[in-house]
């Protein structure tokens, strides 16, 4: 058996890319491929072909919608190659529906200091995408693989490039950048978790200027900042990338 889809797998998983895996599990009359073929179907891309036409068509669109839901249970469904599927084969088939890779979150982390350091050799180590951000230059010498890094001269940018469902960190040097980016993010709206460094006292200036610039207090209720978990005490940049850190694990756990 061909096992090319073993290696695009891989790949998929080496890029963290969520799949469905689906397989041909029995075959019976004039079908277009045998049992044991198998086809991948990711979120903007497939891979490998399980015979093409309105089967196939509607395979991939059954693999997106689970794709969608994160569903994570396999499941198989029956066709029958007919004129109502728009095929003329005359055959049936089923199709085994795998998840194999499941979606993980998409954390933007703003800051290369000591803090941010920290807390990306962290988030390095979990499931997740990361892309890092700061407009400084030679900030990621030590940047941990796999991780993204952008240095932007607007990091603007990267707020309205993200993914919808995002984890967005802010902890730059520059606290009118905070600001800057608290705003953008607060007003796309879509963010899964918004964190952002700083003290209680911190928070209510922002929360003050932000109000005025049309963020309402729902929107600011969505903040967290103080960000990390407050039964995670200390100052020590690993000690505050710990507790931002457990933050995201249990936002991200509660999601799934």
């Amino acid at each position: 058996m061909n096992d090319e889809w073993i290696s695009i797998l891989m790949q998929l998983r080496e890029r963290r890319e969520p799949c469905i895996l689906l397989t041909l599990l029995a075959d019976k009359g004039s079908v277009p491929r045998n049992c044991g073929t198998k086809m991948i179907v990711g979120p903007k891309q497939n891979f490998l072909t399980i015979g093409g036409g309105h089967l196939e068509f509607q395979c991939i669109a059954m693999a997106r919608e689970m794709l969608e839901k994160q569903a994570t249970a396999p499941h198989t469904e029956h066709f029958n190659l007919g004129a109502r599927l728009g095929q003329c084969c005359g055959g049936m088939t089923t199709v085994l529906f795998e998840p194999l890779i499941q979606p993980q979150p998409h954390i933007m982390v703003f800051g290369a200091g000591h803090v941010g350091q920290a807390l990306v050799a962290l988030l390095s180590t979990l499931p997740c995408h990361i892309t890092w951000v700061d407009e400084r230059p030679d900030m990621f010498v030590a940047a941990p693989k796999g991780v993204t890094t952008l240095q932007a001269e607007d990091p603007l940018d990267a707020v309205k490039s993200a993914p919808e469902q995002s984890y967005f960190i802010v902890m730059t040097h520059h606290h009118p950048r905070d600001l800057e980016l608290t705003e953008a993010i607060l007003k796309r709206g879509d963010y899964r978790y918004l964190g952002l460094i700083g003290s209680q006292t911190k928070r209510q200036r922002f929360e003050y200027r932000l109000s005025g610039k049309g963020i309402t207090v729902e929107q600011l209720c969505t903040l967290r900042c103080p960000v990390g978990l407050p039964d995670v005490k200390g100052k020590l940049p690993a000690e505050i990338a710990v507790a931002i850190a457990a933050e995201i694990i249990a936002v991200y756990q509660a999601a799934s």
